[in-house]
């Protein structure tokens, strides 16, 4: 339930409003806009006496959310979320944000060769595994606390900021003290006590869409992130299953103007894993940031063919370079720009 106020209404009259869903029983979120404040009410069980709350002074009208995902949607907030990172980077606005890096840290030599490549091709975060969830137990399952070192010393020298993957609640607080944005994978998308722990993270959190999800399923794991206090949330368009084997996914471009429409969290777009094809990769990403994609995340390796995990989807220095001047082109066209490195 979102309960309006009046463009005129004041501090006091807001307060009334916030102390009266107290006295139900229920949360209050006031959630000051450009033109008028509004104050959701969380935890609806379905008993609420709107009469009691639109009767209140300053209160102009009282809605009912009608999605399953309350305060991840448009009716909830029908402004953009904006997440702030460091050194002033915006995901949700008019930048396109592009992170870049490999599916895992390897080695020293490894990322900081990988970080200072997609820096110089115009990346402003690093991407990659200090904890893999493989699909197989015998398959490389990352560096750990190790990695996550590495990327913190990739970042010190190169000014980008790090996304990566935590796998379970230690890790959460792992990656919140050594990174700048914390991702939850696919396989993770409907780990609700994964999702409690991130959610109550002091850091950003970039939330992947599961590997047969639909957009509902998404959005209400995102819902967790919010209703545990954590409004810094960046959704992720990666690819689903589907039933033709020529390519790892099926990327669901279509995703990424239904989420815009929907919710008002920003969402990117992941054509590495979308495709599971090195070649696909540019064009595809060529056709997310054409549909509205707030970001992309790349796999680049400064080896592909070395890769230990996900080589064969991985793009090469220069491929990644090119990447960046088509997709800055097309950005372009359609008045938005990719954003671009700052000072190290």
């Amino acid at each position: 339930m979102l309960i309006v106020m009046q463009k005129n209404a004041t501090p006091a009259q807001i307060q009334r409003v916030v102390h009266a869903i107290e006295e139900m029983g229920y949360q209050a979120r006031p959630m000051p806009g450009k033109q008028r404040t509004a104050v959701g009410l969380v935890g609806n069980d379905g008993k609420v006496d709107a009469s009691r709350l639109g009767a209140l002074e300053g209160v102009l009208e009282v809605i009912h959310v009608s999605q399953p995902y309350k305060q991840v949607s448009r009716e909830w907030k029908a402004e953009n979320t904006i997440v702030r990172l460091p050194g002033g980077l915006t995901v949700g606005g008019d930048e396109i944000v592009v992170m870049a890096g490999p599916c895992a840290v390897e080695s020293e030599a490894q990322i900081l060769e990988a970080a200072r490549a997609v820096r110089d091709a115009g990346a402003v975060m690093l991407r990659g595994g200090a904890f893999k969830p493989r699909t197989s137990p015998y398959s490389f399952q990352g560096l750990g606390r190790k990695g996550l070192e590495l990327l913190a010393k990739a970042r010190e020298e190169t000014g980008l900021l790090i996304v990566t993957e935590a796998v379970d609640a230690e890790g959460v607080e792992l990656v919140a003290r050594w990174g700048d944005v914390i991702q939850i994978g696919a396989r993770n998308m409907q780990n609700f006590a994964l999702l409690k722990a991130a959610g109550q993270a002091k850091k950003p959190v970039l939330l992947k869409r599961g590997i047969a999800a639909t957009i509902t399923e998404l959005l209400l794991a995102a819902e967790y992130l919010l209703a545990e206090g954590n409004t810094n949330v960046i959704l992720c368009e990666r690819g689903v299953r589907g039933f033709d084997p020529a390519t790892r996914n099926v990327f669901d471009l279509t995703a990424i103007p239904l989420v815009h429409r929907l919710s008002h969290l920003p969402i990117i777009a992941d054509p590495s894993h979308a495709t599971g094809l090195r070649d696909k990769v540019t064009p595809m990403a060529r056709a997310a940031v054409a549909a509205g994609a707030d970001g992309l995340m790349i796999e680049v390796h400064p080896d592909p063919d070395r890769a230990v995990s996900d080589g064969a989807q991985s793009i090469a220095p220069d491929q990644f370079a090119e990447l960046m001047r088509q997709c800055r082109a097309i950005a372009d066209v359609i008045g938005r720009r990719v954003a671009e490195p700052v000072e190290a």
